[in-house]
């Protein structure tokens, strides 16, 4: 599966997705009716808990697929993929940075961004200059690179997270509750320097989470429960 920006299909589209955990439940974990997001659009999803967040995120990174509906990324019906071709498309064209972060504590943090690059199968000669690149765009010294995961800040680790999701040059970003393990200063300046990084490699941001607050660093703002009613479809 290959992704052709040239013909500017919309990065994301959602069409009447239902999804159950189990066939036996009469009632759809998650119902969206439609949802379209253009490419190199920034979008902020928010909702309580339990409102299906991270099982949208589950579909959109395809480690789970509609149990009715269909799901295009680029055009392209990403969702009919069989297991094997979803998992090869994510590790090349989706970045996800999880809650918890996720990384290895005891390898450095050119090890752990070098993982995502290893699974990609995208083996790169110049992967520490690149590594080096984003870790300064994410304001890291660089004298982390070569220092293990677990010496470093709650902080400094979501930006190797970040650095890590970015370092295949994924066409999607997907960032799962990213901020409530700092404080507001942080946050606030975490958020300005994603979406800054976002826009000059002109990536397609799905920022998911409860604080609504931070609606203010988005130009587009999706309540996940009004999806199952009325649909989302932005044009540029």
């Amino acid at each position: 599966m290959s992704v052709h920006l040239s013909e500017s299909p919309p990065a994301i589209e959602l069409r009447d997705v239902y999804f159950h955990y189990d066939k036996r439940d009469q009632e759809p974990v998650l119902v969206i009716k439609k949802l379209v997001v253009q490419t190199a659009e920034q979008v902020f999803l928010y909702g309580d808990s339990g409102s299906g967040k991270t099982t949208l995120l589950n579909l959109l990174s395809g480690v789970a697929v509609p149990s009715k509906g269909e799901i295009l990324l680029f055009g392209q019906p990403f969702s009919k993929l069989s297991s094997r071709k979803r998992d090869k498309f994510r590790s090349r064209h989706i970045g996800v940075v999880f809650q918890q972060f996720n990384l290895i504590p005891y390898l450095s943090v050119l090890k752990n961004i070098q993982l995502a690059s290893y699974f990609a199968k995208k083996h790169r000669n110049d992967m520490e200059n690149r590594a080096t690149d984003i870790l300064l765009g994410l304001k890291l010294p660089l004298e982390v690179l070569h220092k293990p995961a677990r010496a470093l800040s709650v902080g400094q680790q979501q930006r190797v997270a970040i650095a890590r999701a970015l370092i295949n040059q994924p066409e999607i970003l997907i960032v799962d509750e990213p901020t409530s393990a700092l404080d507001m200063s942080a946050r606030d300046a975490f958020i300005t320097l994603l979406t800054e990084i976002c826009q000059q490699l002109k990536t397609t941001l799905i920022f998911v989470s409860h604080d609504i607050s931070l609606k203010r660093y988005f130009k587009t703002a999706i309540d996940i429960s009004e999806l199952k009613t009325t649909g989302f479809h932005h044009v540029n």
